[in-house]
């Protein structure tokens, strides 16, 4: 899952010319994400996506453009599902 972040000031340009939308576009087109949700957190228009990254290498071609483009913070955690959860219970001795 991740939480990008971006601060008023490059937000507020990045609707004006049209980058907001484009980076958000490409990245629903690229990953894929089971679910994109946008709000405010901390004060900064944030985006949630959850999606699914297998390997790590994924990190940098899911996040810079959002740091590059939008001056973004991007935070990536881990998440489960029910059925992913309960394939880890079941291998606790």
């Amino acid at each position: 899952m991740a939480r990008i972040s971006m601060p008023v000031e490059s937000g507020n340009q990045a609707i004006k010319d049209g980058t907001l939308g484009a980076v958000m576009q490409r990245a629903a087109e690229r990953w894929k994400p089971e679910a994109m949700f946008f709000t405010t957190f901390d004060g900064q228009r944030t985006a949630f996506m959850v999606f699914d990254l297998p390997d790590a290498s994924g990190i940098p071609p899911f996040a810079e453009p959002f740091f590059m483009e939008l001056n973004a913070s991007v935070e990536l955690a881990p998440a489960m599902n029910g059925d992913d959860l309960q394939k880890g219970l079941s291998q606790l001795g």
